[in-house]
């Protein structure tokens, strides 16, 4: 396992200048191998790399089911115990929930196939109306997504009739792109994805030759619908967003309700995956309001900063209560079947406190959410190789951050790490200096 964590933070395979893109979802295997395997993961990336460096990738999910790991007595308790642990030092793992609902339908005790899982900054693939005898997360993925500027639409709509209409435009238009996307990919042959189709790394590729194309196995993929910004186009319509106000919270879910149903009737149209995904939007929350503000001007509450607020969250800066913030945004995990991600803030050294953060992290489950992490202050001194929360002197050696080499401070950008935060673009520097720290 310390091999596994080394390697995938070494191995430069993206035209040499970058490590892949890398998750794991463990922590429902209770055979003894299988713990074995769990518990050395953790135990390696709470060790991290060369002077206590905090490893990026993999990005690692635990998945949490009750019976399974949930509360003292189950077999796995102890490696929750441990993931949280572990978090608490290095962010990772983030937690996905075995028992949500829309979640739980799917699984089959002894299936491994039909757990959940989700790419570390949100992906989720499991249903299939193509095949729904392979409604699995194994040799399947996502082909391809387009976001939806909803404080556009908002910002372009004299009331909420205008609203609607301009949606239901925009989402016919997204869903003929995203089919003429999939009629380029389906005429592509095996030969051209050697390692993917020629391997059977995909579901049913290994039924095909090197000749054929791959249109019929791709059609166990998704094509999805994102969205960001849900806040900023409430704030615009109703001149609240949805931490403010139950009537904007209502109207929210509504809408998102309404995305998702017309991803629906687009799946039994044509018998493809259509769903709907809550953006992770790394470069869109800052490329979107500059274009934007370019050509609407600064509107208070939606154009006057540098980031539209992240798919259907609490914008960042609004004080809230981390229990609130859970319980709002819960709702709209169910509706994002694509893929979604919550994650609260916290002020202060989890380690200290595991108790508190297995308390966070069981709220998340209880309120129906899907996927969720819990981010805090984790930097690090390059020189002596202390890890914790450091301010302006290295609690360790005393070194200060003005002596040429700059404490490292990573933080969570989406569902994942990019290092330290200088590595951010400026919209989610701005953001995550905006971000409210919940005690």
């Amino acid at each position: 396992m310390e091999s596994l964590i080394h390697n995938l933070n070494t191995m430069h395979s993206r035209a040499g200048a970058q490590v892949p893109f890398s998750s794991l979802n463990y922590g429902t295997d209770t055979s003894p191998e299988g713990r074995m395997v769990i518990c050395n993961v953790l135990k390696a990336t709470i060790e991290g790399l060369g002077k206590g460096e905090t490893p990026i990738f993999p990005i690692q999910v635990f998945r949490l089911k009750k019976g399974i790991n949930m509360d003292e007595g189950d077999p796995n308790y102890d490696l929750f115990k441990l993931a949280l642990e572990c978090s608490a030092k290095r962010m990772f793992p983030n937690f996905a929930f075995q028992d949500a609902p829309y979640n739980l339908k799917y699984y089959k005790p002894g299936s491994p196939q039909t757990e959940i899982a989700y790419m570390g900054c949100r992906t989720r693939v499991i249903g299939n109306v193509y095949d729904p005898e392979q409604e699995i997360s194994y040799s399947r993925g996502n082909l391809s997504f387009t976001t939806i500027n909803l404080p556009r639409l908002a910002i372009m709509s004299r009331d909420i009739v205008e609203f609607r209409k301009r949606l239901d435009e925009t989402l016919e238009l997204v869903a003929e792109q995203l089919l003429e996307r999939f009629s380029i990919q389906s005429s592509k042959k095996v030969y051209n994805f050697p390692f993917l189709m020629g391997q059977g790394v995909w579901l049913d590729a290994d039924m095909l030759n090197p000749d054929d194309t791959v249109g019929d196995v791709i059609k166990h993929g998704t094509l999805s619908i994102g969205f960001i910004g849900l806040a900023e186009m409430l704030t615009r319509l109703f001149g609240k967003h949805h931490g403010e106000d139950t009537m904007s919270q209502r109207a929210g879910l509504e809408i998102i309700g309404y995305m998702r149903e017309f991803c629906n009737k687009k799946s039994a149209e044509t018998g493809l995956n259509f769903t709907l995904l809550a953006t992770p939007a790394e470069g869109l929350s800052g490329r979107f309001v500059k274009l934007d503000a370019e050509r609407f001007g600064l509107i208070e509450g939606v154009t006057d900063k540098e980031y539209y607020t992240n798919s259907f969250h609490i914008p960042v800066g609004y004080a809230i209560s981390m229990f609130d913030k859970i319980s709002l945004e819960a709702p709209y995990h169910e509706l994002t079947n694509a893929g979604h991600i919550s994650y609260v803030e916290v002020d202060g050294n989890l380690a200290d406190n595991l108790e508190a953060f297995e308390t966070i992290v069981k709220y998340m489950g209880e309120c129906g959410i899907g996927y969720g992490a819990v981010n805090h202050p984790l930097d690090r001194d390059p020189v002596c190789g202390y890890s914790g929360i450091i301010k302006d002197e290295c609690p360790q050696c005393g070194r200060k951050d003005t002596d040429g080499i700059p404490f490292e401070r990573i933080r969570r950008i989406t569902g994942y790490l990019v290092g330290s935060v200088e590595r951010f673009n400026n919209a989610k520097r701005a953001e995550e200096r905006d971000r409210i720290k919940h005690k």
